[in-house]
């Protein structure tokens, strides 16, 4: 007689369909659309700051003009610009403004802020550039050596030299800088994007000129002309980039560090792979990850450095044309491009957040 054996029930069953996994288009749709729908209230709130802090100081005609206007040629401005409307007014006209791309019109030269953006803007985006180029190259490589010399003293002088970067002033460490390679050394230009010449010869381009020197000069397929940009580029690159740097420095250092304790890492190293080798090979790509995320919150201290930037070398971008305008208390330009630069930042900080969830999925999260 022959027995049949009882069949095994599955203890567990069928997965419902909120247990079982979802798929990563979904969540990243989802993401993608979320933080697309939070630059909104994020540009609504810095628009908003920007415009009670200008405001606070005074109307911008008087600011402006003051001094230089009889008292009835002041109000009559005054009218004539609707500043003399209620506050709130003035307010919901200003964010209509902003959210159909009008940042005003500047005071003491009648330019509108984005014709400023269209011929500055390439010049604060190509040194953002440099100096991103300049924490890569110097912040990573140095935060990869500070991980594998961990609390031995070169590690020490890492750490020191990171802690330097970040905190010293962006004009003293230009002013250094061009004291040593221009004053001291005259290996480097002082001042400017480009020489005369270079300039004049950019200029035979005309529409195809781009207001991003770099390309301007491979444009004109000129060795020396790219040469020279770059020879110019080379001082503020390093002076705003240094900043990024340190933070590049300390964030791969422990991210590193916390990697080589993971047990896949222990792992290796029990198997005789060298230190050296767990570093360059297991550790190194998941230290870059948080450097994405990071670099949205960076976008944010390479544009106010660039102001300070800007102005040591006469680099003739937005950060400079800001510096101006304050200079000349043309506080509508100033509120304008500082409003500009705030939605810039919150685009920016926007793609990298979708790099970010393409290159590790837990952000989706």
């Amino acid at each position: 007689m022959t027995t049949t054996a009882p069949a095994v029930l599955d203890p567990v069953g069928p997965v419902p369909a909120t247990r079982r996994p979802r798929g990563g288009g979904g969540g990243l749709l989802r993401f993608i659309i979320v933080r697309f729908l939070l630059i909104f209230p994020t540009i609504f709130i810095l628009v908003t700051m920007v415009f009670v802090l200008m405001r606070s100081i005074g109307d911008p005609i008087t600011a402006a003009l003051g001094g230089r206007l009889t008292a009835d040629q002041l109000a009559e401005r005054i009218h004539d610009a609707g500043y003399d409307r209620p506050i709130f007014v003035q307010y919901f006209e200003y964010i209509g403004q902003v959210f159909t791309g009008n940042f005003g019109t500047a005071i003491s030269d009648g330019r509108p802020v984005t014709e400023l953006l269209l011929t500055y803007g390439g010049a604060t985006l190509e040194l953002a550039f440099y100096a991103l180029i300049v924490a890569f190259i110097v912040g990573i490589p140095l935060g990869m050596l500070a991980a594998y010399l961990r609390d031995k003293w070169p590690d020490a002088i890492l750490r020191v030299f990171a802690i330097l970067c970040y905190a010293t002033p962006v004009f003293f460490a230009g002013l250094l800088l061009k004291l040593v390679f221009s004053v001291w050394l005259k290996v480097l230009p002082v001042a400017g994007r480009a020489s005369t010449r270079t300039e004049l010869n950019m200029s035979k381009l005309g529409d195809r000129r781009t207001g991003i020197y770099l390309i301007d000069a491979i444009q004109l397929g000129s060795p020396a002309a790219i040469g020279d940009v770059l020879q110019h580029a080379v001082l503020p690159g390093l002076a705003l980039g240094l900043l990024t740097a340190g933070v590049f420095l300390r964030l791969v250092r422990t991210n590193v560090i916390g990697t080589l304790s993971m047990d896949y890492v222990d792992a290796a190293r029990s198997r005789g792979v060298s230190e050296f080798r767990l570093v360059r090979k297991h550790a190194y790509k998941p230290a870059l990850v948080p450097i994405i995320t990071v670099i949205g919150l960076q976008i944010a201290m390479l544009l106010g450095g660039a102001v300070l930037t800007e102005t040591t070398f006469e680099w003739k971008g937005l950060g400079f044309k800001l510096a101006e305008y304050l200079t000349a208390r043309d506080f509508v330009a100033v509120q304008g491009i500082v409003a500009l630069l705030a939605v810039i930042v919150a685009l920016s900080n926007f793609i990298v957040d979708v790099i970010a969830a393409l290159i590790d999925p837990r952000v989706r999260y």
